[in-house]
Parts: structure tokens; sequence; C-alpha cells
């Protein structure tokens, strides 16, 4: 059988997969190639590193040119994380003639354009399946499946570890801090969880995943974003009493113009999306034609990410990325396709809690602020006051986000306003 030598660059968690999935299943991604993966050379920076894969003597190398001066390697696996050296890395692979499966979603957000333009000079390819939502395959359902359609919407829960530590938080009671602990014990967040839980990861993979739905091109540090690493449980069991969980949703809604935005949002129990627990991922699709779709899976581990990796090693040997790349001329010099629209403008319901003095004539000072920006009340929660202030929930009709936002700061500043108040959209 015709063969294909693949390369390894990077044996974390993710290589080690990729490798193992390479050297015991060849006989499976033989059968889908219609030839054999041929694992030659793995690079790393420690060879003497303990790895939980068991490599074949001589595979082994902490010698970047022993993949970029072999031209019989073709195809190679970059599974650097970070920016540099994983962008040099890159463009030194892409020079040397190789193929590119990647799963470097921050890498790709902020030099997508630099290196798909280089490699389509070059005449090479960048596959990036695993890059977005681990072993759910978004990429290839958007930019393939679904090419049909013009894509209306994306809602998504995009990172594992936020929706881990919320759903620790609402099913087990933790607070945030030993939320946080526990997802460290498992392995789902990292030593520094800050580009989890701050919005930073969610927003990197919506810039990728609304680049190709919509052809927008938006830096993910353009994209609003909020994160769950000021959730306080109380808005959990107030959600929850209002018929809602709260989940970190990546969103892209077209109308006109295009609106993007990560936040911590509110959605109806029995959602699909409200329903998905732990580290999963999913992400709710419509399309002008297709109608709705949802994908649910894990968004990442070693196992379902490098499935999406050995996934786009198959597809690049047999020639499918290849032709895909040039064809949808992804972070090419075309113009944009939609034209973003203001944050301040987008129209939404919200969540909002206020925690206020427990004395007459509150309610109708907090009712009168909200009149004035033209925000309608839909229903309030006020429980009976444990001491001398009470918190004082309230879910609006359709607002704009800036009214919402000025709202709820002419709101702090009242002198019957104890502390700053809390906004979360709802999701309809």
């Amino acid at each position: 059988m015709e063969r294909t030598n693949v390369g390894i660059v990077g044996m974390g968690t993710v290589g080690a997969g990729v490798a193992r999935l390479l050297l015991d299943q060849g006989d499976r991604t033989a059968r889908h190639a219609g030839r054999t993966l041929w694992l030659k050379r793995v690079v790393v920076n420690d060879v003497a590193k303990l790895r939980d894969v068991e490599l074949p003597e001589g595979l082994l190398t902490n010698d970047l040119m022993t993949i970029l001066n072999d031209p019989d390697i073709t195809v190679v696996a970059q599974l650097i994380g970070g920016l540099e050296p994983a962008r040099t890395i890159m463009l030194q692979l892409l020079e040397s003639g190789k193929d590119i499966v990647t799963a470097n979603k921050a890498l790709l957000a902020e030099h997508g354009p630099e290196l798909f333009d280089r490699a389509r000079e070059l005449g090479r390819s960048i596959a990036f399946e695993a890059s977005v939502a681990g072993g759910i395959p978004i990429i290839t359902n958007i930019s393939q499946c679904l090419s049909a359609n013009q894509i209306e919407s994306l809602r998504g829960i995009l990172n594992g570890t936020s929706n881990f530590i919320v759903s620790q938080m609402e099913d087990r009671g933790a607070d945030y801090s030993a939320a946080v602990a526990e997802a460290q014990k498992r392995g789902f967040a990292e030593a520094d969880p800050t580009m989890d839980v701050d919005g930073t990861d969610a927003a990197q993979k919506l810039a990728i995943l609304a680049h190709l739905a919509f052809g927008a091109r938006v830096h993910w540090s353009e994209i609003p974003r909020v994160g769950i690493d000021t959730l306080d449980p109380a808005d959990l069991r107030y959600a929850k009493e209002l018929g809602y969980r709260i989940k970190l949703l990546a969103i892209a809604q077209l109308d006109g113009l295009l609106e993007l935005h990560v936040s911590p949002t509110l959605v109806q129990i029995g959602q699909p999306l409200a329903e998905v627990r732990e580290a999963y991922n999913a992400l709710s699709v419509v399309g002008d034609a297709v109608g709705r779709v949802f994908f649910h899976g894990l968004g990442a581990g070693q196992m379902p990410t490098a499935s999406a990796v050995v996934a786009d090693l198959i597809d690049t040997a047999v020639g499918r990325t290849g032709l895909t790349f040039q064809t949808l001329q992804l972070w090419s010099k075309q113009e944009a396709r939609v034209t973003m629209g203001e944050h301040s403008s987008v129209p939404g319901r919200y969540y909002l809690r206020f925690t206020v003095d427990d004395t007459p004539g509150v309610l109708a000072e907090i009712t009168g602020v909200l009149g004035r920006h033209q925000i309608s009340i839909a229903s309030v929660i006020q429980h009976e006051a444990d001491g001398q202030i009470v918190p004082l929930v309230i879910m609006t009709h359709t607002a704009t986000e800036g009214a919402a936002a000025a709202a709820v700061t002419e709101i702090d500043q009242l002198a019957c306003s104890r502390q700053p108040s809390v906004r979360m959209r709802v999701l309809d």
C-alpha cells in the first residue's frame, strides 16, 4: 500500500494521543486514507521526558531539522501551544514543503492571515479541525457540509473548563475557587486557568468560527467578552428559580449586521444548551436551508482532540484538505462579506440583580431608572430581607446592550445600592 510519511512536532497530551492512534490503529487509518500513514519522526524539546505512549526506537528527536530536511515527510502535525515558537516553526514547516495539521486556536486567531497567505503562496495547506471544540467536527461541518447555507447564527459552549466549573458550582454547590481546584485536579484546567475563565479561549474560537461562517475579519480581542471568574453562586440559584441555567456562551448572530460576544448567559432549562454538563462542548447552528442543527461532545482531552487531528491527517494525505484549502480562501485579502454591528445596539433580554437597602421607595427608584432607559420589566423576585439589605432580581423585556449597561451603571450610583449589580443576557 502507498505510504504517506508523517511528522509530529510537540509531544504533549494531544501529541501522545495522535501518536497512539497512528501506531496502534494503522489498519483503521489506512482503510480511510487508502494509504498507510507512517509516523516517521517526532520532535520534542526534551527527549528524556516520560510520555504515556511507547514510541519505536529512533523516532524521537529534539532536532527540528530532521523533519525540515526530510523530503519524504509531507504532512506534519504541529502540536505546540502558544504563539511563539509555534508561529516560527509553522512558517519553517510550510517553507520546507510540508502540509500542516494544527490544534492551536490561539495561533490561528492571532496570526491566521499571515500563516494562511504564506501557505497559499507555497501551494501548501493548513488543517485545523482540532482547534475548536476538540472532537466535535464543527470546522468541517461549517466550511463544507453546510456550505449550501447562509449561516444565520452560532450559539455555543466552546470552553469545557468553564462549563465544568459552572456545573460544579450548580450541581455540587461548590464555590468558584473550589470548582477551579477540582477542574485542575481532573486535568481540565491549567495551573493558570485565566484564558479559560475570562472568556479569552472562547473568544479566540468564536473568531475562527465567525470567519468560517460569515467571512468576518475580527480579531478575537475585539469581541466583547465577560468570563465566569466573577460568577456568584447566588445567581445560579436565582436563575434556576426562574427556570434557567447559566452557561458561558459564545454567540454569533447575523441579522443584517453581525453580532459577536462571549458572556455568561441564562438559558432556559430543557433547551439543549442548558443541559450540557461537565467538560462537554456544544454548538447550535442555524442555516437558512437546513434549519437548526446541534453538535455535542467532548471539547478537549487527549483522545477527542487527537481524533480530530488524525482525521485532518487523513484528509490531508488523501488530498481533500488541499482542495478545500485553496477553494475556501480562508483569511485571504478578499473583502469581508459582513459588517460588524455596534455592540451597544445589540438587542436582548437581561437578568439583573441588585443589592439594595430594604427601605420604602427603593423598588420605585430602580424601576424609574429602567423606565427612563426604555427598559420594560418582565418579572421581579424579592425575597424577605435577612438584615438591612435585600437582593432584588429583575428579568427584563428586550432592550439594547447600551441601554441596559447605562441603566445598571446609574442604579449602582443610587444611595440605596450597596454593591455592584449583576447583569447577564438571557437567551431566547
